[in-house]
This record gives C-alpha cells, structure tokens and sequence, in this order.
C-alpha cells in the first residue's frame, strides 16, 4: 500500500531515491515534475536551464521515502549530460511528446546514453506525455508499448496538464524501487528493518526539507 503524504513532518527518512528525467526540450519533463511534487501545471512554463531537481517524501511499506527527482534541460542534439546527473540515479523516466513523433524516434538514443552512464540495475520507465492532446497524436501507443516491451522499460501515458497517471507513474517506478533495495538490503543485513543503521539509508545525497526546489549548472 503506497500513500502520499501532504505537508512536513518528523519522521526519520528510511530512503532517498534519485530518479532523472531524460528526454527532448518541450516534451514536459519539467511539467511532470511540477505536477508531482507540487501538483502545480503553468501555462508559462520556461525552458529548464541546466539542471534542478525537487524532492517529495511519500510513504510505501511503512517506510519513509523521499523522492529526489532531477530534470535537466533536453540535449536535443545528444550532447551528453556529464555523468554526474546519472550518478546515483536508481530510477529514470524517458519523456516524449506524443503529438511529436521526432521525440519518441530520439527515446532510443537517450536510452542508450543513460545505459551508458547509469547503474545497470536502474528502473526505467518509458512516459509518453500530453495525452490529453489525442487528437494531435503522432506516436501510436502500440508503437510505444512495443519499444518498451522490447526494452524492458515500463511504460505509461501521462497528462501533466490534466495530472493523469502522473502520480500513478511516479509511485509504480518509486514503488518497484523500493522493492528493489529493500530486497537487496536485507539479504546484505539480514533483519534489517530492525538495524539501527537504516537512520541513514541514503541512496544519494539528501537535501534539507521537503519539497525543495534546487538548481546548478551542469557542464
């Protein structure tokens, strides 16, 4: 059972979990991210300008979770961006526009790139955005599901304008995340739930507070 939770509280936080998003300029990455950690959608919004990231704490399996989820200006012409945007990442989304067929052709190029510098074990997950735009559609959903499928990607269609399965995307890659470390760490400890080590099971450096909004430079 994996819930939400609303505002700040003391908790101790269980996991930190680094999730980037990947894909073209325009595709709404930086929508969906909005959406998820602030269910906020702007009309106006900007091209990110190197990279940001914003946090969420969520609750699956009784255990604190906070989500740190990076965006990053889309490198249109695959310029790679420096490893250490990847680095720590145990999940990615890979975004495209279905209305744009062009950023759907690029998913497997940027596929390539984040295998190519992400854990080999990372969950990703494959978003076909504005879905709410079905009448403008470029990508059929068969041509994304068959992608995935041969990938092993998961894959879902998403509305950060209408906020549909936004949520549902966040928390089935965050959830199959945590599937996975937990799993993993207590084979390595044994109970670890009881360990009194978990105060500082971080899978990457955590900010300070709940959803914060931060941002760099990346070159």
């Amino acid at each position: 059972m994996s819930n939400l939770y609303g505002g700040d509280f003391n908790q101790k936080i269980d996991y930190v979990f680094k999730v980037v998003l990947i894909g073209d300029s325009a595709v709404g990455k930086s929508q969906l991210l909005s959406r998820f950690a602030r269910n906020e959608f702007s009309l106006e919004s900007k091209a990110t300008i190197g990279v940001e990231f914003q946090t969420k704490t969520l609750l699956i399996d009784q255990k604190t979770v906070k989500a740190q989820i990076w965006d990053t200006a889309g490198q249109e012409r695959y310029r790679a961006v420096t490893s250490a945007y990847y680095r720590g990442a145990v999940g990615a989304m890979l975004v495209y526009d279905i209305t744009k067929r062009q950023s759907f052709d690029h998913m497997a190029r940027w596929l390539e790139e984040l295998r190519g510098h992400a854990d080999k074990n990372i969950v990703i997950m494959l978003i076909g955005n504005k879905s709410d735009l079905g009448t403008l559609r470029a990508v059929p959903t068969e041509d994304a599901q068959e992608f995935a499928e041969r990938e092993n990607l998961y894959f879902m269609e998403t509305s950060a304008l209408e906020a549909t399965n936004v949520e549902g995307a966040f928390m089935t890659i965050l959830t199959e995340i945590y599937r996975i470390v937990s799993k993993r760490a207590l084979a390595a400890n044994g109970e670890y739930s009881k360990s009194s080590s978990l105060k500082g099971t971080a899978i990457m450096v955590t900010g300070q507070g709940d959803n914060e909004s931060k941002s760099g430079c990346c070159t």
